[in-house]
């Protein structure tokens, strides 16, 4: 019993520096996406695509999971997690960059659907609040990565140098971590539901949540905004989506999940229109909030409907990246033509669609009310 809860506890805690770590890479992308554009030559729109390929790469990680997931370790998804970001840090070209993009992404792919579904089913009835902890803890690196690169000098080699370095450490006593809480056999704890149509919750939810990430300082230096500035406010974003998936741990108990997935969708819809309309910059940060609160409703409500299931996780991850990938590249190239403004009133019609569509769902399905 002893070494249940000793292997458990190790799970938990490399899941939580694994998850820093996540949160620190992929704030770089936003504030370093200026300076990426410059160095390899690229207009706004094909920078973009740098978010699209570390996204490529989760789905290509998410793909893995679900052929050979029994045999990957939290040990494999910092080292490749590793390798990317230290390629990425290397700035030898475009191709290297684009190439490190996807490798951290693959890793990132990985590290979702082998540390999500063991903390659930290791802490039985807190499951959901560990698993709220744990992705909360995305937010502390979230936080402080777009605060380091500017105190680098706005130098994308140097930060995403420093994420390598903290990914090998954790790397190097995530071992016992692989030994808890390992995936059931298929079919053994019931029925495999995909339920596809469902997953497009997913889509919009991690496709809002990328845009506002890989793109909400672009869109607010299209507002006037300078870039250092920008950087300070997505580290003020973090903050306030650490501070919400910091609440859910506490509040997680006293609604449906998926009601926790509305309820930020309605929020985000708000925000991103007093973004477009009254101050970018608060309002911006706002939307953190909702931020916070996408994946763990929509993953524990979707846990439940599909089954526990060795393919349930990977499901909803890769649903989740369709919007990752897509999200960033349509949006982007419209960034210069219709502005900060826009891109705020774009993402506003896409959550208010969310939510009445998820609301007519969750009346009409008991489970969702659970």
């Amino acid at each position: 019993m002893q070494d249940v809860k000793r292997a458990n506890t190790g799970l938990l805690l490399v899941g939580i520096a694994t998850f820093v770590m996540m949160g620190a890479g992929q704030a770089l992308y936003g504030p370093a996406l200026p300076a990426f554009g410059r160095t390899l030559l690229l207009d706004t729109a094909q920078a973009g695509w740098l978010i699209s390929a570390h996204w490529i790469g989760c789905a290509v990680g998410v793909a893995m999971m679900y052929r050979w997931g029994k045999g990957i370790s939290p040990r494999i998804t910092l080292g490749t997690m590793a390798i990317g970001l230290a390629l990425i840090a290397a700035g030898v070209g475009t191709a290297a960059t684009f190439a490190g993009a996807i490798i951290f992404g693959i890793g990132y792919g990985l590290a979702a659907v082998v540390f999500n579904p063991r903390i659930l089913r290791a802490f039985g009835i807190r499951g959901t609040a560990m698993v709220s902890l744990v992705n909360a803890t995305f937010g502390i690196g979230a936080i402080a990565a777009p605060l380091i690169y500017v105190w680098l000098g706005s130098n994308p080699a140097l930060s995403f140098g420093l994420v390598a370095v903290f990914a090998g450490v954790v790397w190097l006593g995530a071992g016992p971590a692989g030994r808890a809480a390992p995936p059931p056999e298929a079919g053994a704890t019931g029925p495999f539901r995909p339920m596809l149509p469902f997953q497009l919750f997913a889509v919009a939810g991690i496709g809002i949540e990328a845009t506002l990430i890989g793109l909400g300082p672009s869109a607010l230096i299209e507002t006037g905004i300078s870039e250092i500035a920008a950087a300070q406010l997505l580290s003020a974003f973090f903050v306030a989506f650490l501070g919400a998936r910091t609440l859910l741990i506490f509040i997680a108990h006293l609604a449906p999940p998926f009601a926790l997935y509305l309820g930020a969708m309605a929020g985000a819809a708000i925000s991103a229109s007093l973004a477009a309309f009254v101050s970018p910059g608060v309002f911006f940060v706002a939307l953190g909030v909702s931020a916070g609160l996408f994946f763990p409703g929509f993953y524990v409500a979707a846990s439940r409907l599909m089954g526990d299931d060795p393919r349930t996780a990977p499901t909803i991850i890769a649903a989740g990246l369709v919007g990752g990938i897509l999200a960033p590249v349509v949006l982007a190239p419209l960034l210069e033509p219709l502005g900060g403004i826009g891109f705020f009133v774009i993402l506003a019609a896409v959550a208010a669609t969310s939510a009445l569509l998820g609301l007519r769902l969750y009346r009409r399905l008991p489970e969702l009310r659970r």
